[in-house]
């Protein structure tokens, strides 16, 4: 029987990749973004994916989506808003709520709204991405860092209490992989990053992809948990 999933944010950038993967792994795979983003049709059309179109932090939109998509196998929680860099005394509450409404809230809705059907057939894979942030967290970016290390306790809470109903929950870390919205990083930037990599390289949509796959598949049953850092090997420092 044909699996069925769902990535969030996925009109471009790793969302896209990911999508495009588990279309190759045989899903039948729902690609998500805001109401009106062009973008959407066009990579659906493009990997053999079903658009669906919501905010996935409106409460709304959600229940909207959860009657489109009905029972649902895969999880891909992808979705980001804007990360702008604020100096820390210049962050405030409210920068940190627009964190944790993507990285928090918006997974919470979610679930509410698309777990229970998992619970009732005993079935589900539920993969995060968060961020190497989480681990090594940057300069004047103290709101998203927070929101990215709240999302992997999330996550592990999850893993716990939904393991019991045969749902796994793991996370996929990426390291920085350059897509079209880092189109204005210069080159500089770039290159100072990759001295840091150990494979001396910089990531990769598709390698983001392989391990939400992985932890997507059938072969990946009696694994939950578990974060998986993307970064060619950044993590083991300096």
């Amino acid at each position: 029987m044909e699996r069925v999933a769902l990535v969030t944010g996925s009109s471009r950038g790793l969302g896209a990749a990911i999508a495009a993967r588990l279309v190759r792994d045989g899903l039948k795979v729902f690609v998500n973004s805001l109401p009106g983003n062009p973008e959407l049709a066009t990579i659906a059309s493009a990997i053999g994916a079903t658009p669906i179109y919501a905010d996935v932090t409106d409460p709304s939109d959600i229940k909207e989506l959860a009657s489109s998509v009905g029972p649902l196998d895969v999880l891909v929680l992808n979705a980001t808003g804007p990360q702008p860099n604020i100096a820390l005394f210049d962050t405030t509450w409210s920068d940190h709520l627009d964190q944790l409404r993507f990285f928090v809230e918006s997974p919470i809705l979610l679930l509410h709204a698309l777990v229970p059907g998992m619970i009732s057939r005993g079935y589900g894979r539920i993969v995060h991405i968060d961020s190497e942030v989480a681990d090594r967290p940057a300069l004047h970016r103290s709101a998203y860092v927070t929101a990215k290390a709240a999302q992997v306790g999330l996550a592990r809470s999850w893993a716990r209490e939904l393991g019991p109903s045969g749902i796994t929950v793991n996370t996929v870390a990426p390291g920085f992989v350059p897509v079209e919205r880092h189109n204005d990083v210069p080159g500089s930037a770039r290159a100072a990053y990759t001295a840091t990599v150990p494979l001396g390289r910089m990531g990769l949509p598709e390698d983001v992809a392989h391990a939400v796959s992985f932890f997507a598949s059938e072969g990946a049953g009696f694994v939950t948990g578990q974060r998986v850092v993307v970064d060619g090997g950044r993590h083991l420092g300096p």
